[in-house]
């Protein structure tokens, strides 16, 4: 990537930032427009209200096109959890009905639907990771007639491994189950497209690879999930007209916009909008190819110099996350001399994970190799 886009990333001038798989450091453009709505807060109130609400709107729009959804399918929740969480939720759950998912997911996609097998008696079916890998056709053997959703990650948190959406989603759609997506360790680094795939409802805090902040997430819930899950958590913005304000009786927007109770967090979606229009601008083909070909050149430089690669390089299963270990250095120790040196990485699960994005250099990715111990 050129210089320019790197002057867009004021982390470039302190550290090498290869941890986007944790929290990503803020580019300008989307420092500038949180700070933008905030200098009006603070200088103008609520005067400038109806401009907010058409940017929000904007917003909508640019995380649809960054998708492949419709604005109306687009809500914000305050992060991931919080959207998984709505989904599980909001579906009427059977005992003996089932959800397929891994073993290796993140926690935000396992505790919502550990509660319900919990408390309602759903069987959570989870297929096993195998050196790094899931076998798509595992996952489907887990489907059976019961099975009310199928709910994995885009890309795996501690593996890298990318789920091959579009196989399973196709196979859910023709047995009219509800495929779950957790976006938040692929989304902006690699192209997703929810038609394509067949993906009922997505999340994905904007604090990682989607170069946002924390504390907003895109939310997106296809038609048919909108009448199969009931929003759960409402409040006076979850109407068909919230500012009738004396009508109490009124029916739930027919948006995904039901899934937003009560003010949003402003600054953070504006936030959100200017990452995902600065990712449109640059093309989002050319980000993903970029990153696979950034992390095999990480990959095949680990390996000479005695790594083991966790992560599958396998076409369709390669991200921009790298898992790697050393039979003699433990990953934490690794971690610790990486960030002595002012590159930034972080150890999960006893592997340690590097996770560059767009704007990083093979020439950092020289800087970590020669920082790291034989």
């Amino acid at each position: 990537m050129n210089s320019e886009i790197r002057q867009l990333f004021p982390v470039t001038q302190n550290y090498i930032y290869l941890n986007h798989a944790a929290v990503t450091p803020l580019p300008l453009p989307v420092y500038e427009a949180m700070e933008r709505h905030l200098r009006s807060l603070r200088e103008q109130g609520l005067v400038n209200w109806q401009e907010w609400g058409a940017a929000i709107k904007g917003v909508r729009g640019l995380c649809a096109q960054l998708i492949n959804a419709t604005p109306r399918e687009i809500a914000f929740a305050p992060n991931t959890s919080a959207g998984l969480a709505m989904i599980a939720n909001g579906i009427d759950w059977r005992a003996g009905d089932n959800v397929v998912s891994a073993d290796c997911e993140f926690p935000a996609n396992v505790q919502p639907w550990v509660r319900l097998q919990r408390e309602y008696g759903v069987d959570l079916r989870q297929a096993k990771e195998r050196d790094g890998r899931l076998e798509t056709d595992e996952i489907l053997s887990l489907i059976d007639q019961r099975t009310r959703v199928v709910t994995l990650s885009f890309v795996e948190f501690a593996s890298g491994f990318r789920n091959d959406l579009t196989t399973i989603g196709r196979y859910c759609r023709e047995r009219d189950i509800l495929f779950v997506v957790d976006a938040i360790q692929g989304l902006g680094a690699l192209q997703l497209d929810v038609e394509r795939d067949c993906i009922d409802a997505l999340s994905a805090d904007a604090h990682k690879f989607l170069l946002g902040p924390d504390g907003v997430a895109l939310f997106y819930l296809s038609e048919r999930a909108m009448q199969r899950v009931k929003p759960t958590l409402v409040g006076w913005l979850s109407v068909k007209n919230p500012d009738d304000y004396a009508n109490y009786d009124q029916g739930y927007a027919e948006s995904a916009k039901r899934f937003e109770p009560g003010a949003l967090n402003s600054a953070g979606v504006f936030g959100l909008g200017a990452a995902i229009e600065m990712m449109l601008k640059i093309g989002p083909e050319q980000i993903e190819s970029y990153l696979l070909e950034l992390t095999n050149y990480l990959c095949e430089q680990l390996q000479e110099r005695g790594y083991r690669i966790f992560s599958s390089r396998r076409p369709g299963e390669a991200s921009a996350v790298v898992c790697c270990r050393h039979d003699r250095h433990a990953v934490e120790h690794l971690s610790d001399l990486l960030n002595e040196q002012r590159i930034i990485t972080t150890p999960r699960l006893g592997r340690l994970r590097i996770s560059p994005h767009f704007y990083n250099t093979r020439e950092e990715i020289d800087q970590l190799i020669g920082a790291l111990p034989d």
